[in-house]
């Protein structure tokens, strides 16, 4: 069964996603970018308000659209964002010559890392090899621009296929995410990962806009419920079959 990954940018946002039956919280501030980051303290202050009303629901946060290259800085980001109580903390990984680098320094950081591989430029097979390799809890593959095409539109589905059985091979967890929406339900039930991520088709008009907790019920349902169940998941607004409803959506 593949989790629900919720990302949220506030208190009341996290307590929504939760109460409405994501299985995974993810922190972040979509407004400053594709894994835009929460502050600190604000990061802090909100897991250990869900742990309080949800204590087995994981939590995740991004650390902000940092360059692969700037090493320094992410890890100690990493490690700051691992200190405020989090289960996961998420990076971004761009294609280029800084990408092995970065996955090293990720895989020795004494925090539990997902980097999330970021497919605007289509299929790496080197890096998505690299990242299975180094022992991580789970990598996550993602888009860095939100401009209305989907992690599909970049890779196809065989590929990522094949990519999550080396990961899951490894014994890590894969994650999809990526402009998610109704049209890319199928795809997304047929390579089953371990959880799929969503922001913008469960706010109501756009990625930066306020999560609504029907919409989060919804992908619950949808991503939890067999087709040969007879559950016919539909967005809320039928019309908006790329973007389950909102103007913008990403992950």
């Amino acid at each position: 069964m593949t989790a629900l990954l919720v990302s949220v940018r506030s208190h009341d946002e996290a307590l929504d996603a939760a109460g409405a039956g994501a299985e995974l919280i993810d922190l972040k501030e979509p407004r400053d970018g594709a894994l835009g980051g929460l502050p600190v303290a604000e990061i802090a202050r909100i897991a250990r308000e869900v742990r309080a009303r949800f204590p087995v629901k994981p939590i995740s946060a991004t650390i902000g659209d940092l360059p692969s290259d700037a090493l320094d800085a992410i890890a100690e980001r990493v490690q700051a964002v691992s200190d405020a109580g989090v289960d996961y903390v998420k990076v971004g990984v761009t294609q280029g010559p800084s990408a092995r680098a970065c996955l090293d320094l990720l895989a020795g950081l004494p925090a539990s890392v997902v980097p999330v591989l970021l497919c605007d430029a289509g299929a790496d097979d080197g890096m998505v090899s690299h990242a299975a390799s180094l022992g991580f809890v789970g990598v996550m593959f993602d888009t860095l621009g939100k401009d209305g095409r989907t992690l599909f539109d970049h890779v196809d589905d065989a590929t990522l296929a094949r990519w999550m059985r080396e990961i899951g091979r490894r014994g890590a967890m894969t994650g999809l995410a990526g402009s998610l929406g109704w049209a890319q339900l199928d795809s997304v039930r047929a390579l089953a990962p371990d959880f799929a991520g969503f922001r913008g088709a469960v706010c109501a008009d756009g990625r930066g806009s306020r999560l609504d907790p029907r919409r989060v019920a919804q992908w619950v349902e949808a991503l939890h419920r067999a087709r040969s169940a007879g559950i016919a998941a539909a967005p809320l607004n039928p019309s908006a079959q790329r973007d389950g409803g909102a103007a913008r959506p990403a992950s």
